[in-house]
């Protein structure tokens, strides 16, 4: 393994890492259980991304919790 190569790679694990802890990974997260729960052929539609995320705004404006923000 190069220089090059373990470089890219630390960078990527701190990546995925700061994405888990800013929440930026929320909608995959909701992807990934959405098809284990429901299937891929489901009744229940998968929100966009965009309607994923107005949702979880709404949901914490209704219900705030411990946040920076």
């Amino acid at each position: 393994m190069g220089v090059a190569t373990a470089v890219r790679s630390a960078v990527a694990g701190l990546a995925w890492y700061v994405k888990g802890v800013m929440g930026e990974d929320a909608y995959e997260k909701y992807l990934a259980h959405h098809e284990s729960v429901h299937g891929t052929d489901a009744q229940v539609p998968v929100l966009t991304e965009r309607e994923f995320w107005r949702d979880q705004t709404d949901r914490q404006d209704t219900n705030p919790q411990g946040r920076c923000c």
